[in-house]
């Protein structure tokens, strides 16, 4: 168990790596850093405001882990940039245990045992759910007009948020949990129990050389039977220019990527939300 742990952690090293180095330097959109809280944790988080006076439909995006460079600043500004263009404030929490926000890393809280990964999970889902609290004060937000998204780890917590919660209007899920699905039981039945759960639209996304597709194929599944509304789309194998080795099609929903993914998740939010 401690191999596989140490394994995962060094595979998702290494995807954190090429996603902060492949974020964009130049032509990145204006954002406000914010704090809020989530129990008695601090969160910090960094708001996108198109331009205008709203009020505006709001997504909130969900990073994936980046172990070794948990503390460092990562905004996300292509995801702010997409969004934004398309009329969306976009509220990018860093949740406990990265940035600047309170808590312990989560590898350091989970250790070597594999189920408290999910109770970990659910916790950093506290985060993004008292995130809908902050923009309820913000009176270019229009609350009622939400949607939850979030890529590896941030697609695990956004499919327990949208479980949770009925704020939201839409999700996407982008290959979460994929790294971890084939070697934690409890992740599968985590994952399986919000899908069974959810009554949310959602847009599933993978790459085909992502290490499972099974992580997404399979909650499709179980929309389709429960007859909840949803959108399969599996990509072409991805080959990043930077990181990757573990799961080349994990890096797809990094900036390397984008631009094969925008317009499907731009078509799917509209449906929903405008």
């Amino acid at each position: 168990m401690r191999r596989s742990v140490r394994f995962l952690i060094a595979s998702l090293m290494c995807i954190g790596a090429a996603t902060a180095r492949s974020q964009p330097e130049s032509d990145s959109p204006k954002y406000q850093e914010v704090f809020y809280t989530s129990g008695n944790l601090r969160i910090q988080a960094y708001l996108y405001k198109p331009d205008g006076d709203g009020p505006f439909s709001a997504v909130i995006y969900n990073h994936g882990t980046r172990d070794g460079r948990e503390r460092a600043p990562t905004p996300f500004p292509h995801v702010g940039r997409m969004l934004t263009r398309a009329g969306y404030a976009v509220l990018v929490p860093e949740r406990r245990g990265y940035g600047k926000s309170d808590g312990e890393i989560w590898w350091k809280e989970v250790g070597s045992d594999q189920s408290r990964l999910i109770s970990r999970l659910q916790a950093e889902t506290d985060d993004v759910l008292a995130g809908i609290d902050y923009l309820r004060g913000l009176p270019y937000v229009d609350t009622k007009r939400l949607a939850v998204m979030g890529w590896s780890f941030g697609g695990v917590v956004s499919m327990l948020a949208a479980a949770r919660s009925a704020a939201f209007l839409a999700a996407v899920d982008q290959a979460g949990g994929a790294l971890t699905w084939d070697g934690n039981s409890h992740m599968r039945s985590a994952l399986i129990a919000a899908a069974e759960k959810s009554t949310i639209p959602t847009l599933f996304m993978v790459a085909k050389n992502d290490r499972t597709t099974a992580s997404v194929t399979t909650l499709a599944d179980v929309f389709k039977k429960r007859n909840i509304p949803h959108k399969l789309v599996i990509y072409e194998p991805f080959t990043p220019s930077q990181g990757g080795r573990a799961a080349p099609g994990h890096a797809l929903f990094s900036s390397q990527g984008a631009g094969l993914w925008e317009n499907d998740v731009i078509e799917f939010l509209g449906r929903y939300l405008r």
